[in-house]
């Protein structure tokens, strides 16, 4: 187990410290996995240890995270599978494209599924990845942005609003199906911490067992619907030529292997590596997880509503709360029957308390213009809101490059989507408390009954609602910190009736 760790250790940095001594060309031009460092060898001691269950290991951090991602897709020695609703052309999105390239190169086959509504990749780059030969690009739902004229787009809003909206909000990370990562994070710099402006407080879970089967069961599903179109529908693969598709490869190559893309405190963070592995490796929670999912579409009701499987997971856990809910959620805009419900929790002795962002954190001031509509109500049904401060003193402790950051005072806000009912079920996932969320994009999580587990979520949600890092919405206002600008953009977005699609 010892040679293992070492040689697992070694590989993870050898991914992402492709600018330090340990990486070569040659590495990359050549890079196989030994049977004793492939990922089948690594897991199978820990999952013959716990038959039938299923690890759980809580990402609370982004930079932690992002460095998971990383050993992971480095140990990939059949295929990696790769789900997500955003991926940006950042730094963090273009190295994590030359990953999956460098992955392809040494022979796995890699598949990736990305929503179409805030894709931002150039074509060109797109149909180069695509083309290799152990590539594959699907859009889901392109009618938007991908292949989609400006003439186009405003038709099929006007013609297919519902299915416009019908969006994969899914963010899953499988390699050999034997390791996944799920939860709130998608593919670019503000969700690992590495924007100067704007920051999320994040939650992904690492995954290892069963639960992984599921994981890669419903990708299988997407990647097979009739929703997720092969790129080569949508983009004609002949506007590049070979020798254009070769140089865009070579560009991402040297855009990894230059020092100039990773600062100093990367590289500080993977010499500390060791001590990370240790702790995600033998905090490592056993027991048995359930993978919630929604079908490709959502649903096939007419209208707006309709909700989902992952909905009714959620309702399922919420009916039966004894004692105590506990949610994080960056927006909060209840949806047909939530408040009710909640009110019901409320009336029995329930105790239910929500952090979300404040109007001074949120990214999105069109869904917190329903929550602003909705606040007095959610207040009087006795439920306590906890609104998240732009510069939380906790970032200190999240943010483990704060001090290289500080001085720039990017804004640091809630993103995490979780939930824990009376201190032993969680939820960790991609569903939001909104409509959006519950009838319209499809979303998905882990559900998981462990009270160590549970309790942890659970107070790592407790410090975000301390005073030194939210608000309480009953005590104060805390619009009166955002700024006049936010404030009036606000009041112009409550006045149009949005509210079944935030």
């Amino acid at each position: 187990m010892a040679y293992a760790a070492r040689c697992l250790l070694f590989f993870f940095c050898l991914f992402w410290t492709s600018q330090s001594i340990l990486f070569t060309v040659n590495s990359r031009a050549a890079e196989k996995l030994d049977q004793e460092e492939n990922l089948s060898v690594l897991t199978s001691g820990l999952t013959s240890q716990h038959q039938d269950q299923s690890g759980v290991y809580v990402l609370e951090k982004g930079e932690e995270s992002l460095l998971a991602r990383a050993w992971i897709a480095d140990h990939a020695a059949r295929s990696i599978e790769v789900q997500y609703f955003i991926w940006s052309t950042d730094n963090i999105g273009i190295l994590a494209a030359e990953s999956l390239l460098r992955a392809a190169e040494r022979g796995v086959k890699v598949r990736v599924l990305v929503d179409d509504l805030l894709i931002n990749a150039p074509d060109r780059v797109m149909v180069a990845l695509n083309l290799h030969p152990e590539i594959e690009v699907r859009i889901y739902n392109p009618k938007h942005s991908v292949g989609t004229t400006t003439l186009q787009r405003l038709f099929n809003i006007a013609r297919q609003f519902k299915s416009v909206n019908q969006r994969m909000h899914d963010k899953t990370f499988t390699v050999d199906n034997l390791v996944a990562i799920t939860g709130g994070r998608n593919m670019a710099d503000e969700y690992f911490d590495y924007d100067h402006k704007y920051n999320f407080r994040d939650r992904d879970v690492l995954l290892v067992g069963p639960a992984v089967f599921e994981v890669n069961s419903n990708f299988e599903r997407f990647w097979k619907s009739e929703q997720a179109v092969p790129l080569t529908s949508l983009l004609d693969e002949h506007m590049i030529s070979r020798t254009e598709q070769l140089k865009i490869y070579e560009e991402l190559h040297q855009y990894a292997e230059n020092p100039e893309n990773f600062n100093e405190d990367v590289r500080q963070s993977l010499s500390a590596m060791p001590q990370k592995f240790d702790a995600l490796r033998n905090n490592l929670i056993w027991g048995k997880v359930s993978f919630a999912h929604d079908d490709p579409g959502k649903n096939s009701g007419k209208g707006l509503t309709g909700g989902g499987k992952t909905t009714d997971a959620l309702i399922e856990v919420l009916a039966n709360a004894k004692e105590s809910v506990l949610i994080q959620s960056p927006y909060l805009v209840m949806p047909e029957g939530g408040l009710e419900l909640f009110q019901k929790l409320v009336n029995r002795g329930v105790n239910v308390t929500i952090s979300t962002n404040s109007l001074a954190s949120t990214d999105n001031l069109q869904a917190f213009s329903g929550y602003f509509k909705q606040r007095k109500k959610i207040l009087k049904a006795g439920i306590n809101v906890y609104e998240y401060k732009p510069s939380p003193k906790i970032q200190q402790t999240l943010i483990e490059r704060y001090t290289k950051i500080e001085k720039e005072t990017p804004t640091f806000a809630i993103h995490a989507k979780s939930m824990v009912v009376d201190h032993q079920h969680l939820f960790v996932g991609t569903f939001n408390l909104d409509p959006r969320s519950a009838n319209l994009n499809t979303e998905v999580g882990v559900l998981i009954s462990d009270e160590s587990l549970a309790r942890k979520v659970e107070q790592s949600i407790l410090e975000d609602i301390s005073p030194q890092n939210s608000w309480d919405s009953r005590r104060e206002n805390p619009n009166q910190y955002a700024p006049l600008k936010k404030k009036l953009k606000v009041w112009f977005w409550r006045m149009i009736p949005l509210d079944p699609i935030l």
